[in-house]
């Protein structure tokens, strides 16, 4: 960083990334701000100016010469004031980058103290307690409970999908699917009455938990084998809606909360009941136009709007990585005149952004989900579903381009279903 552009930040007031402080703060006020920017995308905070921009300088340094007042200031006592803060106050420790600059205006300067985007959760250690920071805009504001899990969640440290889910257990879990899925998928089938020897399995494939004399069920669990995964997760669905025009209409074609375990139910003979995935499938192909046209001068072929393998892998996207903290709303399945979208709460997990995706960047927030899903063949074993199958499947079926687009606390899929004029 150069004077010039320190000077341009200072200018332009505080903000999420930039504090200004006395150097005269305690030890733990220090701490709060660089925490706090650890826990949102890293920040830095200036030693020596006030809140409105003016530059006050520093007043803790040495001189030189301490017999001339005039000689050369030395920082060092205040480096490491900022170092031991960082190693007394913060949980885990971090390390900041230290810098002065003299002189910023005539006899001031000013001290940066810089933190990056923490890898894990930082707090605050005071008075033997643990308290998280986190930067909303301009504020240094304590972490809710919610924003903890979730932060906790996209660095890795916490899986929503391994929570124990109170009250459930084995009963709540559709056997038939159970049996399926472990005998024909991963052939280690159990006997089908020997409860002891299922619970053994599903704590083994963390599908239950032991919580010390009960083995509840984890959210993973519910999601993809329960008998009535709502009854406890109701915002476990998919609520589907096809409109006549460009725009939401009271007036829908249909309207459909779509319900049930993720996973679908074989038998002997095929198909016996559909999970989630194909429920959506089936909504959009009941809703939207088929044309019939002959191929090779003889055979007839039925092209649908949107091909259902296009469809399969969005909702299968939507399902496997939505942010299932986020309980106020269900993953959204709209159909217009025009296009179709499938909208997934929460944002994109563990830095990938659309154009990563797009590329092929492969990133779990769900492990559980995407590899039980991969097992039912839904996903692609190199994570190259959004490229090969979306991307590239719409654009073989007519010529549009998909647009994935992260809308704040929300993913959108969006399928056009003619080529733009």
């Amino acid at each position: 960083m150069t004077k010039t552009e320190l000077l341009d930040i200072v200018r332009d007031g505080e903000n999420s990334g930039v504090e200004f402080k006395r150097d005269t703060i305690d030890n733990r006020a220090l701490a709060k701000e660089l925490v706090s920017f650890a826990n949102l995308r890293g920040g830095v905070v200036l030693l020596g100016v006030e809140d409105d921009g003016t530059i006050s300088g520093l007043s803790r340094y040495e001189l030189t010469d301490p017999h001339d007042p005039t000689s050369a200031r030395n920082y060092r006592q205040l480096e490491e004031w900022v170092m031991q803060a960082c190693r007394d106050k913060i949980r885990p420790e971090t390390i900041p980058y230290f810098q002065v600059f003299h002189d910023l205006e005539p006899g001031k300067d000013v001290a940066i103290v810089q933190v990056n985007r923490g890898w894990g959760v930082h707090h605050v250690w005071h008075d033997q307690h643990y308290t998280p920071y986190i930067r909303v805009g301009s504020i240094c504001r304590e972490m809710s409970l919610e924003e903890r899990e979730r932060l906790y969640q996209q660095r890795g440290a916490f899986r929503l999908e391994l929570r124990p889910v109170s009250g459930s257990g084995l009963d709540d879990l559709d056997r038939r699917r159970l049996r399926d899925y472990f005998g024909r998928i991963r052939q280690q089938l159990p006997d089908p009455d020997d409860d002891d020897n299922w619970k053994r399995l599903l704590l083994n494939t963390e599908l239950l938990i032991d919580e010390g004399g009960t083995t509840p069920v984890v959210v993973a669990g519910l999601l993809l084998f329960g008998k009535n995964p709502n009854r406890f997760l109701p915002h476990a669905g998919i609520d589907a809606a096809a409109y006549p025009r460009t725009e939401k209409d009271y007036n829908a074609k249909e309207r459909a909360a779509l319900r049930g375990p993720m996973t679908p139910l074989f038998g002997e003979h095929g198909l016996v009941e559909n999970g989630l995935v194909e429920q959506a499938v089936d909504f959009v192909r009941r809703n939207t136009a088929v044309e019939s046209r002959l191929e090779g001068g003889a055979r007839r072929v039925e092209r649908w709007t949107y091909p259902a393998e296009v469809v399969r892998e969005a909702v299968v996207n939507a399902l496997v990585h939505r942010d299932y903290l986020l309980s106020s709303t269900d993953i959204e399945l709209s159909l217009y005149a025009d296009r179709l979208e499938v909208i997934s709460p929460g944002r994109l997990p563990n830095g990938i952004t659309p154009e990563r995706m797009k590329a092929g960047c492969r990133a779990a927030r769900n492990q559980i989900l995407k590899d039980t899903m991969r097992d039912y063949g839904y996903l692609e074993h190199m994570g190259m579903g959004v490229p090969r199958k979306i991307v590239k499947g719409m654009r073989d079926h007519n010529g549009t381009e998909p647009d994935l687009i992260e809308d704040g606390e929300r993913f959108i899929v969006r399928l056009w279903n003619e080529k733009s004029p």
